[in-house]
């Protein structure tokens, strides 16, 4: 299982592995090389129909649910900015907080379903599902233009990064406490520990 992500901005595609699903909101004890944490907000959507080089026009065919989660990276290796480094920061164990259940894509078709991420009780982000489905053309695209790359999978997950990543966790914060909702249910809640 692969967990495909467009990063935001650029938007070219790492393959996280599955070791990286954390599927129990278990806390995250940070690696004492890593001193300070980063994140990115995502989208994301389940693959229900193994595909290559699939079409935009029918992308919606490929996934049977989605939700909203977050990624987090290694910040002295993610800074760097090199062109491996973004591959390597990807690959630290239980660093992608991607939340089941799954809604249905009809979800995000409706305006004013609110995902918001928090930081020991602050927001730090926030977005709104739309009539437009914009998460879902997001999801669709990126299905469709990383599957010109890699074979998709039944079980795979593909991602979409929301924002550029930035520090989430910094040097000196020794606990730090993260939680996340979308359409008033919790996703995830979980500490940071260094």
């Amino acid at each position: 299982m692969n967990i495909t992500v467009r990063t935001y901005g650029d938007g070219v595609f790492v393959c996280r592995p599955d070791t990286t699903w954390e599927r129990e909101n278990k806390d995250f004890y940070s690696p004492d090389t890593v001193s300070d944490i980063w994140y990115s907000p995502v989208v994301f959507a389940r693959i229900s129909k193994a595909g290559k080089s699939v079409s935009r026009k029918f992308a919606h065919r490929y996934y049977d649910g989605m939700n909203f989660g977050m990624l987090l990276y290694p910040g002295e290796i993610y800074r760097r900015k090199e062109a491996w480094s973004l591959a390597a920061a990807s690959i630290l164990d239980h660093t992608s907080y991607l939340p089941s259940p799954l809604y249905l894509p009809e979800v995000f078709r409706t305006a004013g379903n609110i995902f918001v991420l928090e930081k020991d009780g602050r927001t730090v982000f926030s977005t709104a599902t739309d009539d437009d489905g914009t998460a879902l053309n997001a999801i669709e695209t990126a299905l469709a233009e990383a599957s010109a790359y890699v074979s998709l999978r039944i079980g795979d997950l593909v991602a979409v990064e929301l924002a550029e990543a930035s520090v989430l966790s910094g040097p000196d914060e020794k606990k730090t406490g993260i939680s996340a909702h979308f359409c008033n249910n919790e996703l995830f809640r979980f500490y940071i520990i260094k």
